[in-house]
């Protein structure tokens, strides 16, 4: 009998420790990728065979292998914006971060804005105000925003050019904080309130999905697309070469979806990118046609919708969080859901009819109980599905919501980066904002997956915190417990399963990528080494030799790791 045909491989990668995250083939020692597709994979000699004249052999050296990254939760275009800013991470004390920002003025005369980014709430040492920013720059419109990107201080400048200095309405949760006499202390919290500074750098439309949801008021023009596309393509660059291949951007509209195709068409969309509609709490049931709409019109290999994403609070150390008990420093104050209860259900019951996924950034236990509320309601309107709606982030749960998360089939939608002291975000004032006596109730990742039956999804939510990819492992396997907690550490294989397979399959993108497997799609990662007997505390240094997504190499550097 005549043996099968099979293609030649265009790109043949031997040698290798491939971990392939299919429970069919775990491991393999080389694969063939043709066109957008993984050909074959197994032993080197036989994945050789399948090379031709013009196939390209890398010998990985036991390099480990892995399916490309997939990114649960990133701003790709605000993270593409940003690198442009300055960064001040881990600076501290006013002349530090003053220094930074003459300096960036020098460089940069003509900016109608200097913003910053990687502020955190305690690195002046007591409560920002706009005359701490005065005293640094005070005759050009500066602002820095705050490393969970729910706040912005700006400086009088600042506040006078966009119309803020004495307050603007707001929607429910946004602020624009007053002082006794009216005027603004330049604190500004979350999307609505800081929206007016963003705009003055000229940011406004790559914002919108993740501050009013809406599309642009007027029809861009061609200059002001390829300023947008210029951004998405910058965020889409830098995450490739941290090794992600896939990403669920966790902000967007129609437009941000146009965007790519366009991008698409050009030949410049690098990364497969899955976008929601942003529903806000002032929208009714009816704006969820246009959810139906983008998941209709988007559904692709490379461009997908089929989600709506929503804020259900804000952050721990604004107090925006909305928590079950009050927060310990401030008696009486436990912030409140952005939707009542009884309208999220609605909502909540609305999208599941429609047969789209359900994604919500809630971070305070009254928030998560709320989201899992909600999702309980749905699913007795509707019945059960394979709907793998997710929550975002779930900093802290009453132990009592725990296994409920299982139970509906909630995916937790985590991030190593961010418990305090865990990579780059300092311990206070979060831990104290929780208080001690709920620490051990504070950023569980193992007992969500083991006592709560959740599925698990691992990201960075850059450009919230950075988006290298092994930092994140290297922070989800070294973690130490809070005072009182257990150890949440995931393992190796289901930390990196968390950031591939499981990503996948949160976005209900694991026919297209996750593993590597034949006929999915040729999306892989290459470390600088062996990450199974790298010592943990080297896994932030073994660097990426070689992101391919879809059978196109966008970064290698084999020459500069191992």
């Amino acid at each position: 009998m005549k043996a099968p045909f099979m293609p030649t491989a265009d790109l043949i990668v031997t040698n290798a420790r491939i971990l392939t995250m299919d429970d069919a083939r775990p491991t393999a020692e080389a694969i063939a990728l043709s066109g957008e597709t993984i050909l074959a994979l197994g032993a080197t000699p036989e994945i050789l065979a399948l090379a031709g004249p013009a196939t390209r052999i890398i010998d990985a050296q036991g390099r480990t292998v892995l399916p490309g990254f997939f990114e649960s939760h990133v701003h790709l275009g605000l993270g593409g914006a940003e690198l442009a800013h300055l960064h001040i991470d881990h600076l501290h004390g006013a002349e530090a971060v003053a220094q930074a920002f003459r300096a960036f003025a020098a460089s940069h005369p003509d900016r109608p804005l200097l913003m910053a980014q990687g502020a955190d709430y305690g690195m002046l040492g007591h409560p920002i105000s706009r005359h701490d920013l005065d005293a640094m720059i005070a005759d050009r419109p500066i602002a820095m925003m705050s490393h969970d990107h729910h706040t912005v201080w700006a400086n009088t400048a600042a506040l006078q050019a966009t119309g803020l200095m004495r307050g603007a309405p707001m929607p429910h949760g946004h602020e624009v904080v007053l002082d006794e006499s009216g005027l603004a202390t330049g604190e500004l919290r979350e999307f609505e309130a800081f929206g007016p500074i963003i705009a003055l750098g000229g940011e406004a439309r790559i914002n919108l999905g993740i501050a009013t949801g809406e599309e642009p008021a007027t029809p861009p023009t061609a200059e002001e697309r390829a300023a947008d596309k210029a951004m998405l393509l910058a965020g889409m660059r830098h995450c490739a070469k941290h090794g992600v291949t896939s990403l669920v951007n966790m902000d967007g509209n129609r437009y941000t979806l146009e965007l790519l195709s366009e991008m698409q068409a050009e030949g410049r969309l690098l990364l497969r990118v899955k976008v929601p509609f942003h529903f806000k709490p002032h929208m009714d049931l009816s704006a969820l046609d246009r959810a139906s709409d983008m998941m209709r019109d988007f559904d692709s290999a490379w461009i997908s919708s089929g989600f709506v994403k929503m804020f259900m609070d804000g952050v721990v150390d604004s107090r925006t969080a909305h928590m079950l008990n009050d927060y310990i420093d401030a008696p009486g104050h436990r912030s409140e859901p952005l939707f009542a209860p009884e309208t999220f259900n609605a909502i909540a019951t609305e999208i599941d009819r429609r047969g789209l996924q359900i994604a919500v950034h809630a971070i305070g236990d009254g928030a998560v109980r709320t989201t899992i509320d909600g999702i309980e309601a749905a699913r007795a309107a509707n019945g059960a599905r394979d709907a793998r709606h997710r929550i975002e982030h779930i900093e802290l749960i009453d132990p009592t919501d725990i296994p409920r998360l299982g139970a509906l089939g909630i995916t937790a939608s985590l991030q190593p980066p961010h418990p305090p002291g865990a990579m780059d975000f300092p311990l206070e004032p979060t831990l104290s904002r929780i208080g001690r006596a709920r620490w051990p109730d504070a950023y569980l990742w193992k007992t969500l997956a083991t006592k709560g039956g959740a599925q698990i999804a691992y990201s960075s939510d850059w450009p919230v915190t950075d988006v290298s990819v092994l930092r994140g492992i290297h922070a989800g396997v070294t973690r130490t417990p809070f005072e009182g907690g257990s150890d949440e550490r995931l393992s190796l294989m289901e930390t990196l399963r968390a950031y591939t397979a499981g990503g996948a399959w949160a976005a209900h993108r694991d026919h297209v990528t996750g593993r590597l497997r034949p006929g999915l799609a040729a999306d892989l990662v290459m470390l600088g080494g062996d990450i199974e007997t790298c010592a943990p505390e080297a896994i932030p240094d073994l660097g990426i030799a070689l992101t391919v997504c879809g059978g196109r190499i966008l970064w290698e550097d084999l020459a500069g790791t191992q």
